[in-house]
Protein backbone atom coordinates (compact mmCIF):
# COMPACT_ATOMS: atom_id res chain seq x y z
CA UNK A 1 0.00 0.00 0.00
CA UNK A 2 1.53 3.00 -0.58
CA UNK A 3 1.25 6.29 1.18
CA UNK A 4 -1.10 7.75 -0.51
CA UNK A 5 -3.58 5.16 -0.77
CA UNK A 6 -3.79 4.89 3.53
CA UNK A 7 -5.60 8.28 3.59
CA UNK A 8 -9.12 8.60 3.02
CA UNK A 9 -10.27 10.08 -0.22
CA UNK A 10 -9.55 14.12 0.08
CA UNK A 11 -12.10 16.71 -1.92
CA UNK A 12 -10.20 20.49 -2.29
CA UNK A 13 -12.29 23.27 -2.44
CA UNK A 14 -10.58 26.55 -3.46
CA UNK A 15 -12.38 29.49 -3.28
CA UNK A 16 -12.42 33.20 -4.51
CA UNK A 17 -10.50 36.51 -3.54
CA UNK A 18 -8.39 37.76 -5.66
CA UNK A 19 -4.10 38.18 -4.81
CA UNK A 20 -5.63 36.80 -1.51
CA UNK A 21 -6.09 33.57 -2.85
CA UNK A 22 -2.16 33.17 -3.52
CA UNK A 23 -2.82 31.95 0.01
CA UNK A 24 -4.13 28.44 -1.62
CA UNK A 25 -0.75 27.58 -2.30
CA UNK A 26 0.72 26.92 1.44
CA UNK A 27 -2.35 24.42 1.46
CA UNK A 28 -1.34 22.35 -1.74
CA UNK A 29 2.00 22.28 -0.45
CA UNK A 30 0.29 20.92 3.09
CA UNK A 31 -1.08 17.95 0.64
CA UNK A 32 2.47 17.42 -0.96
CA UNK A 33 4.16 16.79 2.43
CA UNK A 34 1.53 14.66 3.70
CA UNK A 35 2.47 12.95 0.05
CA UNK A 36 -1.46 12.75 -0.70
CA UNK A 37 -3.10 13.98 -3.68
CA UNK A 38 -6.88 14.83 -3.57
CA UNK A 39 -9.35 12.89 -5.59
CA UNK A 40 -11.42 15.98 -6.64
CA UNK A 41 -10.96 19.64 -6.78
CA UNK A 42 -13.48 22.40 -7.29
CA UNK A 43 -12.62 25.60 -7.98
CA UNK A 44 -14.09 29.32 -8.13
CA UNK A 45 -12.44 32.66 -9.29
CA UNK A 46 -8.61 32.55 -8.18
CA UNK A 47 -8.90 29.10 -6.79
CA UNK A 48 -9.93 28.10 -10.42
CA UNK A 49 -6.57 28.53 -11.83
CA UNK A 50 -4.71 27.22 -8.92
CA UNK A 51 -6.97 24.16 -8.80
CA UNK A 52 -6.17 23.77 -12.50
CA UNK A 53 -2.44 23.86 -12.20
CA UNK A 54 -2.52 21.54 -9.25
CA UNK A 55 -4.79 19.29 -11.11
CA UNK A 56 -2.47 19.40 -13.91
CA UNK A 57 0.07 17.00 -11.60
CA UNK A 58 2.17 20.65 -10.90
CA UNK A 59 3.10 20.38 -7.20
CA UNK A 60 2.56 23.22 -4.41
CA UNK A 61 5.94 23.72 -4.50
CA UNK A 62 6.45 24.32 -8.40
CA UNK A 63 3.07 26.20 -8.58
CA UNK A 64 5.00 28.69 -5.60
CA UNK A 65 7.81 28.88 -8.14
CA UNK A 66 5.82 30.17 -11.09
CA UNK A 67 3.67 32.52 -9.38
CA UNK A 68 7.05 34.44 -7.49
CA UNK A 69 8.85 34.13 -10.89
CA UNK A 70 6.06 35.42 -12.73
CA UNK A 71 5.64 38.55 -10.70
CA UNK A 72 8.50 39.14 -8.75
CA UNK A 73 9.59 41.62 -11.76
CA UNK A 74 7.29 44.52 -11.53
CA UNK A 75 8.73 45.89 -14.72
CA UNK A 76 7.84 42.33 -16.52
CA UNK A 77 4.54 42.29 -14.89
CA UNK A 78 3.87 46.19 -16.59
CA UNK A 79 4.93 44.72 -19.47
CA UNK A 80 2.78 41.88 -19.79
CA UNK A 81 -0.12 44.36 -18.64
CA UNK A 82 0.49 46.19 -21.69
CA UNK A 83 0.00 43.55 -24.06
CA UNK A 84 -3.37 43.23 -22.97
CA UNK A 85 -4.24 47.31 -23.79
CA UNK A 86 -7.43 47.15 -26.26
CA UNK A 87 -6.23 45.98 -29.83
CA UNK A 88 -8.66 48.29 -31.06
CA UNK A 89 -8.26 52.30 -31.49
CA UNK A 90 -12.30 52.70 -30.32
CA UNK A 91 -12.47 50.09 -28.04
CA UNK A 92 -10.18 53.01 -25.82
CA UNK A 93 -13.32 55.25 -25.73
CA UNK A 94 -16.02 53.15 -25.18
CA UNK A 95 -18.33 54.13 -21.93
CA UNK A 96 -17.23 52.77 -19.01
CA UNK A 97 -13.68 51.51 -17.73
CA UNK A 98 -11.65 49.56 -20.10
CA UNK A 99 -11.98 45.82 -19.64
CA UNK A 100 -9.41 42.99 -19.87
CA UNK A 101 -10.28 40.03 -22.04
CA UNK A 102 -9.70 37.28 -19.33
CA UNK A 103 -8.80 34.68 -21.85
CA UNK A 104 -6.09 36.84 -22.96
CA UNK A 105 -4.84 37.33 -18.80
CA UNK A 106 -4.47 33.74 -19.68
CA UNK A 107 -2.86 33.74 -22.37
CA UNK A 108 -0.05 36.11 -21.20
CA UNK A 109 0.52 34.85 -17.57
CA UNK A 110 -0.37 31.32 -17.28
CA UNK A 111 -1.55 29.23 -20.00
CA UNK A 112 1.44 27.89 -21.07
CA UNK A 113 2.01 26.40 -17.45
CA UNK A 114 -1.53 24.54 -18.27
CA UNK A 115 -2.95 21.65 -19.94
CA UNK A 116 -5.48 22.57 -23.08
CA UNK A 117 -8.48 20.32 -21.85
CA UNK A 118 -10.09 18.76 -18.91
CA UNK A 119 -9.69 15.87 -20.03
CA UNK A 120 -5.86 15.92 -20.04
CA UNK A 121 -5.62 16.71 -15.82
CA UNK A 122 -4.46 14.04 -13.82
CA UNK A 123 -7.02 15.04 -11.13
CA UNK A 124 -11.04 15.29 -12.03
CA UNK A 125 -11.51 19.31 -11.58
CA UNK A 126 -14.96 21.22 -11.25
CA UNK A 127 -14.77 25.04 -11.93
CA UNK A 128 -17.51 27.43 -11.50
CA UNK A 129 -18.85 30.37 -12.72
CA UNK A 130 -21.89 32.80 -13.15
CA UNK A 131 -24.40 33.10 -15.73
CA UNK A 132 -24.76 36.78 -15.76
CA UNK A 133 -28.33 36.49 -17.39
CA UNK A 134 -29.73 33.22 -16.46
CA UNK A 135 -28.55 34.40 -12.94
CA UNK A 136 -27.14 30.79 -11.74
CA UNK A 137 -23.98 28.59 -10.82
CA UNK A 138 -22.37 27.29 -14.25
CA UNK A 139 -20.23 24.12 -13.57
CA UNK A 140 -17.51 23.03 -16.39
CA UNK A 141 -16.19 19.56 -15.92
CA UNK A 142 -15.11 19.24 -19.76
CA UNK A 143 -13.35 20.56 -22.58
CA UNK A 144 -11.43 23.69 -23.17
CA UNK A 145 -9.56 24.40 -19.94
CA UNK A 146 -8.77 28.12 -20.41
CA UNK A 147 -11.66 29.43 -21.62
CA UNK A 148 -13.61 28.04 -18.58
CA UNK A 149 -11.02 29.41 -16.13
CA UNK A 150 -11.48 32.50 -18.26
CA UNK A 151 -15.48 32.33 -17.51
CA UNK A 152 -14.62 31.19 -13.65
CA UNK A 153 -12.27 34.19 -13.20
CA UNK A 154 -14.30 36.85 -15.36
CA UNK A 155 -14.54 39.58 -11.99
CA UNK A 156 -17.22 42.51 -12.94
CA UNK A 157 -15.76 45.73 -14.22
CA UNK A 158 -12.07 43.99 -14.52
CA UNK A 159 -12.69 40.92 -16.73
CA UNK A 160 -15.24 41.12 -19.91
CA UNK A 161 -17.73 38.54 -19.48
CA UNK A 162 -16.99 35.30 -21.56
CA UNK A 163 -19.45 33.97 -23.77
CA UNK A 164 -19.74 30.28 -24.09
CA UNK A 165 -22.43 29.13 -26.36
CA UNK A 166 -25.22 31.11 -25.81
CA UNK A 167 -24.08 32.42 -22.39
CA UNK A 168 -22.46 35.03 -20.96
CA UNK A 169 -20.19 34.18 -18.01
CA UNK A 170 -19.08 36.04 -14.86
CA UNK A 171 -16.72 35.64 -12.08
CA UNK A 172 -17.70 31.95 -10.29
CA UNK A 173 -17.49 34.07 -6.82
CA UNK A 174 -20.59 35.94 -7.42
CA UNK A 175 -22.37 32.76 -6.74
CA UNK A 176 -20.31 30.16 -4.90
CA UNK A 177 -17.31 32.13 -3.59
CA UNK A 178 -16.60 28.55 -2.24
CA UNK A 179 -17.28 25.64 -3.99
CA UNK A 180 -17.41 22.94 -1.44
CA UNK A 181 -20.71 21.65 -1.84
CA UNK A 182 -20.89 18.85 -4.69
CA UNK A 183 -17.71 16.82 -3.15
CA UNK A 184 -19.08 15.08 -0.32
CA UNK A 185 -20.49 12.40 -2.63
CA UNK A 186 -17.19 10.88 -4.02
CA UNK A 187 -14.66 12.12 -0.87
CA UNK A 188 -14.32 11.47 2.84
CA UNK A 189 -12.95 14.35 3.70
CA UNK A 190 -13.84 17.91 2.11
CA UNK A 191 -11.36 20.76 2.80
CA UNK A 192 -12.55 24.31 1.74
CA UNK A 193 -10.13 27.29 1.51
CA UNK A 194 -11.67 30.24 1.94
CA UNK A 195 -9.17 33.06 1.39
CA UNK A 196 -12.33 36.14 0.11
CA UNK A 197 -11.21 38.44 3.23
CA UNK A 198 -13.34 41.12 4.51
CA UNK A 199 -12.80 44.85 4.16
CA UNK A 200 -10.19 46.38 6.20
CA UNK A 201 -9.89 50.58 7.43
CA UNK A 202 -6.92 52.18 5.89
CA UNK A 203 -5.05 53.91 8.01
CA UNK A 204 -4.34 57.24 6.10
CA UNK A 205 -7.92 58.06 4.84
CA UNK A 206 -11.10 57.44 6.38
CA UNK A 207 -13.37 57.41 3.30
CA UNK A 208 -13.40 54.39 0.50
CA UNK A 209 -12.33 55.43 -2.80
CA UNK A 210 -14.45 54.07 -5.70
CA UNK A 211 -12.63 50.54 -5.73
CA UNK A 212 -12.18 49.43 -2.38
CA UNK A 213 -15.86 50.65 -2.53
CA UNK A 214 -16.73 47.91 -5.46
CA UNK A 215 -14.63 45.16 -4.22
CA UNK A 216 -15.32 45.41 -0.38
CA UNK A 217 -18.78 45.40 -1.36
CA UNK A 218 -18.08 42.10 -3.30
CA UNK A 219 -16.19 41.21 -0.16
CA UNK A 220 -18.92 41.24 2.09
CA UNK A 221 -21.93 39.77 -0.60
CA UNK A 222 -19.26 36.98 -0.97
CA UNK A 223 -19.38 36.39 2.67
CA UNK A 224 -22.55 36.78 3.10
CA UNK A 225 -23.08 33.60 0.45
CA UNK A 226 -20.42 31.48 2.41
CA UNK A 227 -21.75 32.18 5.86
CA UNK A 228 -25.21 31.04 4.50
CA UNK A 229 -23.51 27.91 3.41
CA UNK A 230 -21.34 26.94 6.00
CA UNK A 231 -25.30 26.89 7.94
CA UNK A 232 -26.39 24.27 5.69
CA UNK A 233 -23.69 22.23 5.97
CA UNK A 234 -19.86 22.08 6.37
CA UNK A 235 -16.37 20.76 5.51
CA UNK A 236 -14.45 18.81 7.74
CA UNK A 237 -11.78 21.23 7.51
CA UNK A 238 -12.12 25.03 6.82
CA UNK A 239 -9.02 26.91 6.22
CA UNK A 240 -8.84 31.07 6.40
CA UNK A 241 -5.93 33.33 5.91
CA UNK A 242 -5.73 36.10 8.45
CA UNK A 243 -7.92 39.08 7.48
CA UNK A 244 -5.58 42.07 6.25
CA UNK A 245 -5.61 44.81 3.85
CA UNK A 246 -4.14 43.37 0.83
CA UNK A 247 -6.82 43.88 -1.93
CA UNK A 248 -8.16 42.05 -4.95
CA UNK A 249 -5.24 43.14 -7.54
CA UNK A 250 -2.33 43.61 -5.14
CA UNK A 251 -0.45 40.66 -6.82
CA UNK A 252 2.60 42.46 -6.99
CA UNK A 253 2.86 41.65 -3.07
CA UNK A 254 3.10 38.43 -3.69
CA UNK A 255 6.17 37.91 -1.94
CA UNK A 256 3.88 39.11 1.37
CA UNK A 257 0.61 37.35 0.96
CA UNK A 258 2.43 34.33 0.90
CA UNK A 259 4.68 34.88 3.91
CA UNK A 260 1.70 35.63 5.74
CA UNK A 261 0.14 32.23 4.84
CA UNK A 262 3.15 30.31 5.29
CA UNK A 263 1.24 28.94 8.94
CA UNK A 264 -1.30 27.44 6.75
CA UNK A 265 1.18 24.86 5.59
CA UNK A 266 1.32 23.58 9.38
CA UNK A 267 -2.47 23.91 10.50
CA UNK A 268 -4.03 22.32 7.22
CA UNK A 269 -1.11 19.13 8.06
CA UNK A 270 -1.95 19.18 11.65
CA UNK A 271 -5.79 19.14 10.85
CA UNK A 272 -5.38 16.67 8.16
CA UNK A 273 -3.51 14.33 10.48
CA UNK A 274 -6.02 14.58 13.00
CA UNK A 275 -8.92 14.02 10.84
CA UNK A 276 -7.21 11.04 8.50
CA UNK A 277 -6.75 9.40 11.77
CA UNK A 278 -10.16 9.34 13.31
CA UNK A 279 -11.91 8.72 9.84
CA UNK A 280 -9.83 5.47 9.42
CA UNK A 281 -10.42 4.58 13.09
CA UNK A 282 -14.06 4.46 12.02
CA UNK A 283 -13.54 2.73 8.80
CA UNK A 284 -11.37 -0.21 10.75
Amino acid sequence: MTETSAYPRIGLALGGGGARGLAHIPVLEALDDLGIKPVQIAGTSIGAIFGAAYASGLSGEEIRQIVLETLSDRKAVLSRLWQLRPRKFADMFRAGPVQFDPERVLDVFVSNHLPDSFEDLQIPLRLLATDFYGCQEVDFESGPLTRAIAASIAIPAIFRPVKIGDRLLIDGGVVNPLPFDGLRANCDIVIAVDVVGAPVPRKTREDVNMMDSLFGSSQILMQTITNQKLKLDQPDILIRPPNDSIRVLDFLKADQILERAESLRKVTKEKLKTLTKETMQVTE
